[in-house]
């Protein structure tokens, strides 16, 4: 059944793939958020990246023409401060992610020991997103120290994601190895996680029934959003591929071609008439 515009209040919009390629807005996407704001309802971007603070993230779509703030943005990164605040006060992370994300992890009082201490064994391994840091020497050293007992949290389980260069692999993939390897079960606090689309609805203040997702990644983003209750819409963008989606686990709610689409899905041009 579509979303009814009078029961719809929210709108949790992943960012990569929906919005943007390589940060470089897609077709008609700046436009329709324009469109969702202006009809009054209320915005979360809700994304798995991990290579960007929220405030870096806000100052570049707001560049590129977006009505953000970096109020609006729920990041990873975010997510796992709050949440290794709330399970692990105090405790001692080692960071495995490429980009600088300390701002957001410093603002929940994370302590990440420096790269090159390997003699401190950490209470905590964060794996965030991929990249040249990821090499043998990084993952052999978090594997070690899972080994010696730290607990192993990782921001998303994303194998890939799409960039202007085509699709790249992602910490997924190398996240599998290391479970594997060390036999153990990572504790994921990103999409496609419960607890990430728990926490964008309470930064909304809403209900599940009153929101829906739009993103390009079917199992993370439009299905995990669709086990929380939450309404769930699919772009044919970014990473989206026809066999993902036809091998898929379930069947979203909505499929469209873009997000310059979802005003109409939601029924915002027929409300201006």
């Amino acid at each position: 059944m579509e979303p009814d515009i009078e029961s719809v209040r929210a709108v949790l919009i992943d960012i990569d793939g929906v919005l943007t390629v390589s940060w470089q807005p897609l077709p008609g996407a700046v436009e329709a958020l324009r469109e969702i704001r202006e009809a009054g309802l209320v915005v979360a971007l809700v994304t798995n990246t991990t290579s960007r603070t929220r405030a870096s993230i806000a100052a570049t779509l707001a560049d590129a023409g977006f009505p953000v703030i970096a109020g609006d943005i729920l990041t990873a990164p975010a997510v796992t401060a709050a949440y290794l605040a709330e399970h692990w006060p105090g405790a001692r992370c080692a960071l495995l992610n490429s980009g600088d994300i300390r701002e957001d992890l410093d603002l929940e009082g994370v302590t990440v020991l420096d790269a090159d201490d390997t003699d401190s064994v950490p209470d905590v391994v964060v794996v965030g997103g991929a990249g040249p840091e990821f090499d043998y020497a990084a993952l052999d050293r978090a594997f070690g120290q899972v080994q010696r007992g730290a607990r192993l949290v990782a921001m998303h389980r994303n194998l890939y994601w799409r960039t202007d260069a085509g699709l790249r692999l992602d910490s997924g993939a190398f996240l599998v190895g290391l479970e594997q390897a060390a036999r153990v079960e990572a504790e994921v606090t990103g999409k496609p996680s419960a607890a990430f689309f728990a926490a964008a609805l309470a930064h909304l203040g809403v209900g599940a029934q009153d929101a829906v997702m739009v993103g390009d990644d079917i199992e993370s983003d439009v299905l995990a959003a669709q086990r929380a209750g939450v309404t769930g819409v699919l772009v044919k963008t970014g990473k989206y591929l026809p066999q993902t989606h036809e091998a898929a686990s379930g069947t979203p709610d909505h499929v469209i071609e873009s997000f310059a689409e979802l005003p109409a899905l939601l029924g915002l041009a027929q409300q201006e008439l």
